[in-house]
Parts: structure tokens; sequence; C-alpha cells
């Protein structure tokens, strides 16, 4: 992996992180609030969920 593929990857993170800002920050932190109304289980849960997704796109996609 060359170090263009690893900024090229964190530059779509943080494009793809600032969307949901940009275009409604209310919504925004509504889904914040609610995150943190969570359970800890719940919201690691989550995040186990979405890295597995994203493994499994990135398996697929290479």
């Amino acid at each position: 992996m060359a170090w263009q593929d690893l900024f090229s990857a964190l530059a779509l993170v943080l494009i793809i992180e600032g969307i949901m800002p940009f275009i409604s920050p209310d919504a925004l932190r509504n889904t914040y609030k609610r995150i943190t109304e969570m359970d800890d289980r719940t919201v690691r849960a989550s995040g186990l969920v979405s890295m597995m997704i994203g493994v499994l796109l990135l398996t697929f996609v290479r």
C-alpha cells in the first residue's frame, strides 16, 4: 500500500464525515443526542457492525 492510498482513504473519510454537519447540523445534533442516551453495549455493537461492513466492502472492492 502506498502512502498515496492511505492519504486518499483519509481524505475520503473526512469528506464523508463532513457531509452530515454541512447539510443538516440539527439532524446531526439530534443523532449525537440519541447516541449519548444509548447504553454502551448498543453503541459498541453498532460500531462493530459498522467496522465489519467496512471490512467486507473493502475486501469485495479490492
